[in-house]
């Protein structure tokens, strides 16, 4: 059964029970910002994400330890102004619980080349779904009642950028030393989430600002470990001594391990959210996006398709599931877009996207960075829905 919860700024919040036990399915603002026919990148907060199953599902965390070996030191990071630490000294944080939910894979060709990195790390492997060129794949047999659920005639949207009504656009991440010193971490869906210790920084960044009662993510890539650790809804508690949240998952970035089935994450599809944010280092000072794009609908079906592992949806079949995978049509024309757009574009004929929350139809995540021309992501807006085609990457898993 499901139940609505209303927030003071319009924003919605959508519990499901399961079997008594109760999930966040999804909580965030729908609108807000340039809309999605221009203007300004706009603020226009994602979807909801966190999604609990419920399902009590047994099994080990997506993290299962090891490191990808980098060993890059020292420095700040995340995205430009930020606001995150790289404090130093401490022990190196703890590795999350054993075991892991299975092996990605996929089907056709596979990442074909170092794949993406940040902070001295491999973001996963180069055959790791989020990294695999999926242009060449074979078309699903429900393309087109896919792309007209969520709206042919819809127009993309760069949910991030600078900022909106003083609140920061997009989702900020830092990158912290391997000696960052770690931190408690409880949340209330704790059978679903990865324990702590966490390397938090007590000043991380936080979606939407400080003040936000958003999604309000916090996402922490460890150098050295090559770990990334991500929670939903966080508080930070006495200074950031500790933190509370909703819900966190880690994922061991030289592993290709899904979560646990049916388990969620600090995402509404069980999915690491940094690996699919577009980054300014990439579009701007790389000039190449090398891997699938997050992106978020406003209604999906009660199912998923891998690499997710958790669905949130209250649709039916004709809706998207999460972990769908779209990607721009070749033909598709972005000559006459802004620089920065072009380069998203020829990701998502490559890449694509992943459904991977529930909000607003065709906006994509990215990183907050103030350094972004607002303007220049608006061209996005150009582009329309029925220029997209969904790919076939395997099954869908009923919920």
């Amino acid at each position: 059964m499901r139940t609505s919860i209303n927030r003071p700024n319009g924003a919605w919040l959508i519990i499901s029970i399961f079997g008594g036990a109760v999930a966040l399915v999804g909580c965030g603002d729908d609108g807000g910002g340039g809309g999605a026919s221009g203007g300004t990148a706009g603020a226009g907060a994602s979807g909801g994400s966190g999604a609990s199953g419920g399902s009590g599902a047994s099994g080990g965390s997506g993290a299962n330890g090891g490191s990808a070996g980098s060993g890059a030191s020292g420095g700040t990071g995340g995205s430009a102004a930020a606001g995150g630490s790289g404090a130093s000294g401490g022990s190196g944080a703890s590795g999350g619980s054993s075991g892991s939910g299975g092996s990605a894979g996929s089907s056709g060709s596979g990442g074909g080349g170092p794949g993406p990195t940040l902070g001295g790390c491999n973001m996963f492997p180069a055959d790791n779904p989020w990294n695999t060129d999926v242009s060449g794949y074979a078309l699903h047999p429900n393309s087109d009642t896919f792309i007209n659920s969520i709206g042919a005639n819809g127009r993309l949207h760069a949910d991030f950028g600078t900022v909106y009504q003083d609140a920061p656009i997009g989702i900020p991440y830092v990158v912290v030393p391997q000696n960052q010193p770690t931190v408690p971490i409880s949340f209330d869906v704790d059978d679903e989430s990865d324990p702590g210790p966490y390397p938090i920084p007590p000043d991380a960044p936080i979606e939407g600002g400080a003040s936000s009662d958003g999604d309000r993510h916090v996402l922490v890539l460890q150098q050295g470990a090559c770990k990334l650790f991500e929670v939903f809804y966080a508080f930070p508690q006495g200074n950031g001594s500790s933190w509370d949240a909703y819900s966190g998952a880690v994922f061991d970035l030289s592993s290709n391990a899904l979560r646990p089935d049916r388990w969620t994450s600090a995402d509404a599809a069980g999915l690491p959210i940094l690996p699919g944010l577009v980054r300014y280092d990439e579009v701007i000072e790389k000039g190449e996006i090398l891997h699938a794009i997050r992106f978020t609908v406003s209604t999906s079906q009660n199912g998923y398709i891998a690499p997710a592992t958790h669905s949130a949806g209250s649709g039916g079949s004709n809706n998207p599931p999460m972990g769908l995978r779209l990607r721009l049509k070749a033909d598709a024309d972005c000559s006459a877009l802004s620089s920065e757009v072009q380069v998203i574009c020829t990701a998502l004929k490559r890449f694509g996207m992943i459904v991977a929350d529930n909000g607003s139809n065709w906006y994509l995540s990215g990183a907050h960075d103030m350094r972004w021309s607002d303007e220049n992501l608006s061209d996005i807006a150009q582009l329309r829905g029925n220029q997209f085609e969904v790919v076939d990457t395997g099954p869908i898993t009923p919920w």
